[in-house]
This record gives structure tokens, sequence and C-alpha cells, in this order.
């Protein structure tokens, strides 16, 4: 608890200085959040290119709207929330478009940080598992996408969810419930669920 209360509280202090003009201050907070915001920008769109934009769009975002965020709220919630919404936004956009498909825009030699195994065969293994996993994932409607990758992928706890997605606490336990359930579905058996994920 004391960690987490340190890090909260040398959080806040980069906010505040950030709020008062310092660039550098604000420039520690990207670095300690671009990773995670651009993982959570490729859950939610699958490609490399279109989540290095959001990422960077979420942080200049953020610049912009500083000097109106309130310091007592935790800074990386707020910085979550202006992202999954460009990727949702980006989302309904590209669907409207009907042109552009989200699922598989990622070239198939993009390997996931995560895979790290040594073993040639144990990482190709990996490496289908992480396909078939995010495939599920594009397949997966927005309001339990969402929930799903922040929970699940990211690590957030409930309440944080509620807060960066603007949700009732109840509808974001269902939403990870019936998420998982529909995931769960479509890697036993992708074409019978794919109709089910929507």
């Amino acid at each position: 608890m004391k960690r987490a209360n340190a890090d909260n509280s040398a959080e806040t202090e980069l906010v505040r200085r950030a709020k008062a003009g310092d660039r550098s201050a604000f420039a520690e907070l990207v670095a300690q959040y671009q990773d995670r915001v651009y993982n959570t920008c490729y859950r939610m769109c699958h490609n490399h290119a279109d989540a290095l934009d959001l990422t960077q769009t979420a942080f200049m975002k953020a610049y912009e709207a500083l000097p109106r965020f309130e310091v007592q709220a935790r800074f990386y919630t707020w910085l979550y929330r202006i992202a999954v919404n460009l990727a949702l936004s980006q989302r309904r956009s590209a669907r409207r478009r009907g042109g552009y498909s989200l699922s598989g825009t990622t070239a198939p030699h993009d390997p996931p940080a995560q895979v790290t195994d040594t073993d040639p065969h144990r990482r190709v293994e990996k490496w289908e598992l992480h396909q078939r996993v995010q495939g599920a994932l594009d397949r997966l409607d927005d309001e339990f996408r969402a929930p799903v990758v922040l929970r699940d992928i990211e690590g957030l706890d409930y309440a944080e969810i509620a807060e960066v997605l603007e949700l009732p606490l109840g509808t974001v336990k269902s939403r990870i419930f019936r998420g998982r359930a529909l995931l769960r579905q479509m890697l036993q058996d992708p074409e019978e669920s794919e109709r089910d994920a929507g």
C-alpha cells in the first residue's frame, strides 16, 4: 500500500508541474504510460500504425486538456478514457466506411511484445495463440471488448474500468462476464460463435 501511495503522490506531483507548464513533467508522464496506452489501443484496433497514431493523439489531447484536469483524480484513468474513446470512435468510423476491416490488419510477421520464448516451437505456439485471441477480440462487440481489454490485458480493477468507461460498476462486471464467455465460445468454436460476438 505504501508503494501505491508513493506512486500516486509522484504522479500527482508530475501532473501539478505539467499543469503549471513544465513540459519535462508531462514528458515523464508520457514515458510512464505510453507503452500501456499503446497496448490498449493496439488491442482495440489490432493495427500497429493505427495504435501509434491513437497513442500520439491521446497524449496530444491530454496535454491540450490538462488545464481542465482535476489533480485529485487519477491521471492514468483519465488518459485511458481519452485513448479508449479515440479507439472506439475510430472503430465506428471504419465500420461506417465499410471498406476497411479492423480484423487481421496486423502483418503476420509483427510479433507481440509478450512472445519472448527462445524455443522456436513454443514461440510459434504462443504466437498462434496470440493470433487466435486477438482474432476473437476483433470480432467482439465494442461494449464487451473495451472492458475485457482493460481488465484482462491491462489489469485495471473494476472501479478503474467503471471510471474510464464512465459506466456503473455493475454494468462493467456484467460486460466483462459476458465478454469472457463470448471469447471462450469463439476460441472453442470460431465459426459457430462468430455470429454471437456482436
